[in-house]
């Protein structure tokens, strides 16, 4: 049965250097849950904390009812999966997945049908009797997280689990890995560096910045809704523009920016009153570089400088040029899905648009 994880106001200082500051997280039992952030940013130390390889400050953590905070590693009941792999180089595929198991004295029998379950699980029954020289990465990867698994643990780690994987193999081992931990039924606290990683295959995540969490929910809620600028600019890419609150209503509020007037359909920052300066984040993909419908709000004159196509998307740079503030020309990254015809290397006229709904008030 899956258990949670909670981790109370935990603190880790390096020297002067403050790794994990006042960190507070529920995660709930069977929930695969992501650490998100980019280098230096305490996530990893967070991990190691659970793990037992690293000793807070302050604070506790606890799997289900225990207390671990204190607990040497082998007592944690967690399994850890390295970046590395980590696999002995001597030892078969079978070996590897046991060794955890021979070290507690498990029978014999028992033994060898939890290496077989763990085996048919990450789907490597074909290959127990090679040594890890034998294996593709990803196929080295599947052994670590069966080592990982065979013990039973209550909550399962992983620490960058694929950034030795070419692209490609990353994209199909993700997939896997959401897949073993819902098969197994357990709780996984996964660290990454990668937002499309944490996005696709995650539960909820936590975004972390200088030791601290800066947001916490579901990939959705975290990429549509950010709360400040920074997880705005680090969960994908958008548009920030300052802006001063016009007026306000209950279907929403408008905005002084160097584009011109924004509509925005705020539902989170209640307590906005003209003349308040915010921030507005608008994703590329919510510009649209179409006609706009008619009397449709957020419409505006623009010029298109140079695209990247990349296929399933074209990034265009947009310049808006606002001549009644008389501000001078904004630059915006608009992303057109599916694209028909690019131009790449020609300044084009054109109209974009923004659905209020797509405009995003930033708290501090």
């Amino acid at each position: 049965m899956a258990v949670g994880v909670r981790i109370e106001n935990l603190a880790k200082t390096f020297d002067r250097t403050i790794a994990i500051n006042d960190v507070s997280l529920d995660i709930q039992p069977g929930e695969l849950f992501f650490l998100l952030g980019p280098s230096g940013c305490g996530k990893t130390t967070l991990l190691r904390c659970v793990a037992g390889f690293c000793d807070p400050d302050r604070g506790s953590i606890h799997i289900g009812d225990h207390d671990i905070t204190r607990l040497p590693p082998h007592k944690r009941d967690t399994g850890m999966v390295f970046q590395s792999y980590a696999l002995w180089p001597h030892m078969t595929v079978k070996d590897n997945i046991a060794f955890g198991l021979q070290m507690r004295k498990m029978p014999r029998q028992e033994v060898a049908d939890r290496v077989s379950g763990a085996l048919d699980m990450v789907k490597m029954s074909d290959r127990a009797d090679h040594n890890p020289n034998q294996l593709s990465g990803g196929q080295q990867q599947r052994v670590a997280l069966a080592r990982a698994l065979v013990v039973h643990p209550q909550c399962l780690l992983l620490d960058e689990p694929l950034s030795n994987l070419d692209a490609k193999l990353r994209v199909e081992m993700r997939s896997e890995i959401r897949r073993i931990c819902k098969q197994a039924g357990l709780t996984a606290i996964y660290v990454t560096h990668d937002q499309k990683e944490a996005l696709s295959i995650a539960d909820r995540l936590a975004v972390l910045h200088e030791g601290s969490v800066q947001q916490v929910g579901t990939p959705q809620e975290v990429y549509h809704s950010p709360v400040n600028t920074f997880t705005a600019g680090f969960i994908g890419e958008t548009n920030l523009l300052k802006a001063e609150v016009l007026r306000r209503d209950t279907s929403g509020a408008w905005f002084s920016t160097p584009l011109g007037e924004v509509a925005s359909k705020v539902s989170a920052l209640d307590s906005l009153n003209a003349g308040d300066q915010v921030t507005l984040s608008i994703r590329p993909e919510a510009i649209r570089v179409s006609s706009p419908p008619e009397s449709a709000p957020n419409a505006f004159n623009a010029t298109i400088h140079d695209t990247v196509y990349l296929g399933e998307v074209a990034q265009h740079r947009v310049s808006v040029f606002n001549a009644i503030a008389d501000s001078g020309e904004t630059t915006l990254k608009a992303f057109d899905l599916n694209p028909r015809i690019v131009a790449r290397d020609t300044a084009e006229s054109t109209r974009v648009w923004i659905a209020p709904e797509d405009v995003v008030v930033l708290g501090e």
